[in-house]
């Protein structure tokens, strides 16, 4: 286990180090108003946002995510980690310049791995040339997120065509997206996990009907988290992605990868809040000295050292474990640092806005829309309570399987 980067990874690292330097860093709270002010249907990107992104696309710094040559940079899980937490640092504009934000990264994964030829064609080269965004649907306002054998929208194959009825919500990016992958009902299996299908549905399909983006801790701009009402929305039989009732097979093969990324660019929003904390206490003085010398400040300061190594070197350990063994193998591993890194996240952040103080509560610095992005983290993708859940089943069923072996061979 060696996670050196190497030579390779280490010049992109300051590439990206250095693009996100000149061109992010300098203009971030214009990128984050412009995509509030210019993102709506039919505009995937602003026109700012726009030209970095052709920047970086002209520079190789593009669809970094993606170990398939063809369309990305051939780099595994534990070398992308890398890039993934310098774009951490600036959690909304940079991943987008990259084109490696979510859920375009989740959609691109399924799309190559399950997407037949002629929907890599339609829908992912578009994607992966960044020419369009998309969008995910699958969390529902009337059933449980957290257990999604409960979905409740269902698709109908009528005269070849998939006739789809729902009521979703928290489909993040629909604003400005040309196409919707659905977790949806297709089957009526005693196995739950046998139901459900992934369909995609391009935007302009008539019943698809974007009620409203959902405001989130007070915004509803941008690409958005929306509401979307499904009636009677047709697309052709062609548009199943993956195999019919393998919904949840795909989605664990976009979650795994996906969980890992948020971690990864968690860790480089706590190590950006940690650097902004360290030089707030070191420039502010209070009751005759800096901040800095105040033993709470360096408890915050220490802790959160700390804690984002151990999260760093988690997260390594599950994209290590994900490249050497695979997605399902490394399950464990990767709800482990999903909890771990989603909660580091918050601590780490919460300490940099107190030492702030009335500035951190102030859109003046990046501290709190860093924080209000943040958040989400601990419920998206599954929430604490049951990675908790699965953890613990986990492992006491290894210990059990331990004792029975034992005596067995006794």
């Amino acid at each position: 286990m060696d996670f050196e980067p190497g030579s390779e990874v280490e010049g992109l690292i300051e590439r990206v180090r250095s693009f996100m330097e000149e061109h992010i860093y300098p203009r971030e709270m214009e990128l984050h108003q412009s995509l509030d002010d210019e993102v709506k249907a039919g505009v995937a990107y602003p026109v700012e946002l726009e030209q970095i992104r052709e920047k970086a696309k002209s520079e190789g710094l593009w669809n970094l995510f993606l170990p398939d040559d063809e369309y990305g940079a051939g780099l595994n899980n534990w070398q992308y980690a890398f890039l993934c937490e310098e774009m951490g640092r600036s959690p909304i504009a940079a991943p987008m310049a990259f084109n490696s934000a979510a859920p375009d990264t989740g959609n691109m994964e399924i799309l190559l791995e399950h997407g037949t030829d002629e929907q890599k064609s339609k829908y992912l080269e578009p994607l992966t040339n960044g020419e369009t965004r998309s969008c995910f649907s699958m969390t529902e306002p009337e059933t449980a997120g957290s257990d999604p054998t409960g979905l409740a929208a269902k698709a109908e194959l009528v005269d070849g065509e998939w006739v789809i009825n729902g009521h979703k919500w928290f489909t993040s990016g629909a604003v400005g997206a040309s196409f919707a992958i659905a977790m949806v009902n297709t089957e009526t299996s005693e196995n739950p996990y046998a139901n459900a299908s992934m369909i995609i549905v391009p935007i302009d399909t008539p019943g698809f009907n974007l009620v409203r983006p959902v405001s989130v801790m007070g915004h509803d701009k941008g690409p958005g988290h929306c509401e979307i009402l499904y009636e009677d929305c047709r697309v052709p039989e062609a548009n199943l992605l993956g195999q019919r009732g393998g919904g949840f097979v795909v989605a664990q093969d976009r979650l795994g990868p996906g969980r890992i990324h948020h971690c990864m660019r968690a860790i480089g929003t706590a190590e950006r809040a940690l650097e902004m904390m360290c030089l707030r206490a070191a420039d502010r003085e209070a009751f005759g000295g800096p901040l800095a010398d105040k033993q709470f400040v360096q408890d915050f300061i220490a802790k959160s050292r700390m804690e984002i190594d151990q999260a760093r070197l988690l997260c390594l350990n599950a994209a290590w474990k994900m490249d050497t063994v695979g997605k399902h193998a490394a399950r464990q591993e990767i709800s482990m640092i999903k909890v771990v890194a989603a909660n580091m996240v918050m601590d780490v952040l919460d300490r940099a806005l107190q030492v702030h103080g009335s500035l951190g509560m102030s859109d003046d610095t990046p501290l709190a829309s860093m924080w209000r992005y943040s958040r989400m983290l601990r419920l998206a993708d599954g929430p604490d309570e049951v990675h908790k859940m699965v953890i613990a089943r986990r492992e006491v069923g290894r210990f059990l399987k331990k004792r029975a072996a034992s005596s067995e061979a006794a």
